[in-house]
């Protein structure tokens, strides 16, 4: 039977012999706190099978009393590693990954002081990385996975809690060890060039950024930039008289650091405004006096904006005054009313490096013999008017964000001029400037859609067989924006 419990110095020394004790009885719930000494006994010794609980645990090994065991005082070394493993606590992996890269699981429970050490057998870890993956722990407070990308790397993780979850406390030959990230975005249409992801808004909608890559961390990660290319809207072209401005172009491409993005972004969500193509004005009556071009919009992309081009000034005969083509990304072109007409200016509102050109001067020396401008371009200023040729729209500028080389934002063109027989149309500048009218032929050309071209004047004067005719709108924008993906 069981003892019930004695009080303090309630056996006298040497009164208690094991021969008297049923195997199995003693427990320590029997005795009050340091009253069963060796003393009480008189062979000093109590056999294993005298106890209840006759064995402890260390490091998960049950020993029984009295037994010999060693005591690892560190971590349990596997034999050597060549595939993927889930790593258990408290154990030390060598790892081989001559063969290829190899990915160690982090145990899915840890408790405080769980210990794991990894070590780079081959000295291949800077060829065929291993990475540490974290099993829905944070690894150093972050929700990243590691890496180990240097040769002779050996590191100790221990865990400490929910918040820092597996610290390194012990690190050797290595790099950074974070995983390398790329940025990932949603929006627009997505295309490829090779390392890079290309996104490009034809309308307005939003650039979705879930993660921003690492390289300033780690420099196998990617880079924390993009670069853009942000068109605007084209202006109209007058009519009759100048062509559309082109709409402001702006980019960072190329950027400096081997392409890796010029322009800061964080992980949130970026509108995106495509601007639209200023509105060809209304066809007239056929001795309607001159219309004036309408602006493009602008276009954005987070703190950028492309300003949409200026519309085409006005001009038609003695009795109306000739109107300078309007301010805008680039400028639209002069009218052509009895003398000169200046053209828009362009880079407006200004930024560096500049997003357009002013349009070209239109001209009229004399009544029924008109110059219409051609609207300013991204890349150069739209052609003043000669009589009785229009300017040609001023040209646009290549770019090879998406992989191959597109030219956008070109300005719009003049008509000829003002008289039946003047055959001399001013041409839309590269990049989607629409062509001047002329006789037989007297529409303007709008500007092309999502190129930010500039439209083209009608040749709409006395003694045209057509005299009501169409001025040629501006083209829609762009947005197109650049990372690295892997």
């Amino acid at each position: 039977m069981a003892l019930t419990k004695l009080p303090k110095d309630g056996l006298a020394t040497n009164s208690v012999s094991t021969s008297q004790i049923e195997d199995g009885t003693i427990q320590n719930t029997e005795f009050a706190d340091s009253t069963l000494t060796s003393a009480k006994f008189a062979n000093s010794t109590i056999a294993n099978a005298k106890l209840s609980n006759s064995s402890f645990t260390i490091n998960g090994t049950s020993v029984n009393l009295g037994a010999s065991t060693t005591a690892n005082a560190g971590v349990d070394w596997q034999s050597v590693i060549t595939s993927n493993t889930t790593m258990v606590a408290n154990r030390g992996y060598i790892v081989n990954t001559s063969g290829g890269a190899i990915s160690m699981t982090l145990p899915s429970s840890a408790t405080i002081g769980d210990t794991i050490q990894i070590k780079d057998y081959a000295e291949t870890f800077g060829s065929n990385n291993l990475t540490i993956l974290r099993n829905s722990h944070k690894i150093q407070g972050a929700t990243n996975n590691s890496i180990l990308t240097t040769n002779r790397a050996s590191v100790t993780l221990v865990y400490v809690d929910a918040t820092k979850g597996w610290l390194f406390t012990d690190e050797h030959n290595v790099g950074d060890l974070g995983e390398p990230l790329f940025t990932s975005a949603t929006g627009g249409t997505v295309t490829t060039t090779g390392n890079f992801k290309v996104h490009t808004f034809n309308s307005s909608s939003n650039f979705v950024v879930s993660q921003i890559g690492n390289s300033s961390a780690n420099p196998s990660g990617g880079p924390t930039n993009v670069d853009y290319r942000v068109v605007a809207g084209g202006g109209s072209a007058a009519g009759p008289g100048g062509g559309g401005g082109a709409g402001g172009h702006r980019t960072t491409f190329p950027s400096p650091n081997s392409n890796a993005g010029a322009f800061a972004i964080t992980v949130q969500t970026y509108p995106i405004t495509v601007g639209a193509g200023g509105a060809a004005p209304p066809v007239p009556a056929p001795a309607t006096p001159s219309r004036n071009g309408n602006d493009g919009s602008n276009s954005i992309f987070s703190t950028i904006t492309s300003a949409g081009g200026g519309g085409g000034g006005t001009g038609y005969n003695g009795s109306v005054p000739s109107v300078p083509g309007r301010p805008g990304g680039s400028g639209g072109g002069g009218g052509n009313s009895e003398g000169p007409s200046t053209g828009g200016n362009g880079n407006t509102p200004p930024v560096s490096p500049s997003q357009g050109n002013n349009g070209g001067a239109g001209t009229s020396p004399a009544a029924g013999n008109r110059g219409p401008a051609g609207g300013g371009g991204a890349g150069a200023v739209g052609g003043d008017g000669v009589v009785p040729k229009g300017g040609d729209g001023g040209a646009g500028v290549a770019n090879s964000i998406t992989g191959s080389s597109v030219t956008l934002a070109g300005g719009g063109g003049g008509a000829a001029g003002g008289t039946p027989g003047d055959i001399g149309y001013g041409t839309g500048g590269s990049g989607g400037g629409g062509a001047g009218g002329q006789y037989g032929n007297p529409n303007g050309v709008s500007g092309t859609a999502n190129t930010g071209g500039g439209g083209g004047s009608d040749a709409s004067y006395a003694g045209n067989p057509s005299p009501s005719t169409a001025t040629g709108a501006g083209g829609s924008g762009v947005v197109i924006i650049r990372y690295k993906y892997q």
